[in-house]
C-alpha cells in the first residue's frame, strides 16, 4: 500500500496548456476591434438617421475608447518577445496558485489523518487492528505497515541485524518516503519566486529598448512615441512581482505546515517503533 497524494509534475503540464490555450483567447478577442473599425463607412451608409442620436449621446462614444496603453494594447502591439514573457509568466503565476490550493487541502488531510491515528490507532488491540482503522491513503497507516512489515521480515542476513535497528530503519525510511511527497512541488514555488522578477525585468529592458528605438526612427521623443513601450515596461514589471508575491508568501507557509505535520509523523513513529519492540519481545517470551 502507498499513501495517496496529488502528482503536481503532471497537474502542471496541464496547467501548462490552459494558459496556452487562454493566451490565445485573449489574441482572438484583440483581433475584434481592427476587424469592427474597418466597417465605419458601411455602418454611416446603413444607418444615416442614427448619427444626430449618436451625437447627442457623447458620453457613451466616449466610455467605449479603450486605453491606447493598457494591456490589451500591450498584446496587440508587442512583439515575440514580449508576448513570450508575458506567456511565461502567465504559466508561472497558474502554476504557483495550482501548487497551493493542492498543499494546503494535502496538509487539511494530514491534520485529519493525525486526529484519527491519535483517536483510533492506540486504542487498537494490536498494531495490525490500529492500521486497519486507517484510511488506505494514510501516511500514518503507511508507516504502520512498513513497521509490521519489518518485524515480519526479520529473518536471514536481515536477521543478522538487531531488531531495534532494523525496525528503526523502516520505519524512518517510510518517514522519508512521507516527507518527500510532502515536499512535492516546493522547487517550482522556489523557483518563480526567485525568478519572477527578473523576468518582469526582462520584459521592462525589452520594453524600454522599444522606446528607444521608437525615438530613434521618429526622430522625436515625443509623448506618443514613448508611452507605449514605456507602459509595457511597467506592465512587465508589475507582473513579475505579482506572480513572485504570492509564490514566496505560499512556500513560506508551507514549509512551516509541512515542518508541523512531520513533527507529528516523527512523533507517530517514535511510539509506533516502542510498540513493535514490546510485541516482539512479548511473542518470543
Amino acid at each position: 500500500m502507498v499513501f495517496k497524494f496529488v502528482r503536481i509534475p503532471a497537474r502542471i503540464a496541464a496547467l501548462f496548456l490552459a494558459g496556452a490555450m487562454a493566451v490565445g483567447s485573449v489574441y482572438a478577442q484583440t483581433a475584434a476591434p481592427a476587424a469592427e473599425a474597418a466597417k465605419p463607412a458601411e455602418a454611416a451608409a446603413a444607418a444615416p438617421a442614427a448619427a444626430p442620436a449618436a451625437a447627442a449621446t457623447p458620453g457613451k462614444s466616449q466610455a467605449a475608447v479603450e486605453n491606447p496603453y493598457g494591456l490589451r494594447a500591450m498584446w496587440e502591439h508587442g512583439d515575440f518577445v514580449a508576448k513570450g514573457t508575458f506567456f511565461i509568466m502567465i504559466f508561472m503565476s497558474l502554476g504557483t496558485w495550482y501548487i497551493i490550493a493542492v498543499k494546503l487541502w494535502e496538509g487539511r488531510n494530514i491534520s485529519r489523518q493525525a486526529q484519527a491515528a491519535n483517536k483510533t490507532f492506540w486504542s487498537a488491540g494490536s498494531v495490525r487492528a490500529g492500521a486497519d482503522t486507517l484510511h488506505k491513503d494514510s501516511p500514518f497507516r503507511f508507516i504502520a505497515e512498513r513497521g509490521i512489515e519489518a518485524t515480519q521480515k526479520h529473518d536471514g542476513l536481515l536477521g543478522q541485524i538487531d531488531l531495534s535497528t532494523w525496525v528503526t530503519m523502516s520505519i524512518e525510511r517510510a518517514m522519508g518516503n512521507v516527507q518527500s511527497r510532502m515536499g512535492d512541488g516546493m522547487a517550482f514555488l522556489a523557483t518563480v519566486g526567485s525568478t519572477a522578477p527578473f523576468i518582469g525585468l526582462f520584459g521592462t529592458v525589452w520594453g524600454i529598448y522599444n522606446a528607444l528605438v521608437r525615438i530613434g526612427v521618429s526622430g522625436q521623443a515625443s509623448i506618443d512615441k514613448v508611452a507605449g513601450p514605456v507602459g509595457e515596461a511597467l506592465i512587465m514589471t508589475a507582473i513579475g512581482l505579482a506572480v513572485a508575491v504570492p509564490a514566496v508568501l505560499g512556500y513560506n507557509f508551507i514549509v512551516r505546515r509541512n515542518k508541523t505535520a512531520m513533527d507529528e509523523v516523527r512523533a507517530f513513529g517514535s511510539d509506533l517503533h516502542s510498540v513493535l519492540l514490546a510485541s516482539a519481545n512479548a511473542k518470543k517470551g
